[in-house]
């Protein structure tokens, strides 16, 4: 499970996630007693592709989703990826 700081509750979430045999990949925070490990790069790779989503809403008509066939929205999608990965 990918997840961010605040699901960071032991009894919570991170107990479940360990009863449902899912792996972990939660940075713990940082006023945490007990730091426990976690995959450093599959949480690099979770707040990359959180980046991707946050330029990716920058273009209005995707977001809302103007158009109504899946083929335009996704040329409109590979569009504003390659205007983003231009910038």
């Amino acid at each position: 499970m990918l997840g961010d700081k605040a699901y960071d509750a032991q009894e919570r979430v991170l107990d479940l996630l360990e009863k449902a045999g899912v792996q972990r990949v939660i940075s713990p925070k940082s006023n945490r007693i007990f730091q426990r490990a976690y995959d450093e790069d599959v949480y690099k790779i979770r707040h990359l592709i959180e980046n991707f989503f946050a330029k990716l809403k920058q273009f209005r008509g995707i977001v809302t989703r103007y158009d109504k066939r899946a083929s335009i929205l996704l040329g409109a999608t590979y569009l504003a990826a390659s205007l983003s990965w231009l910038n």
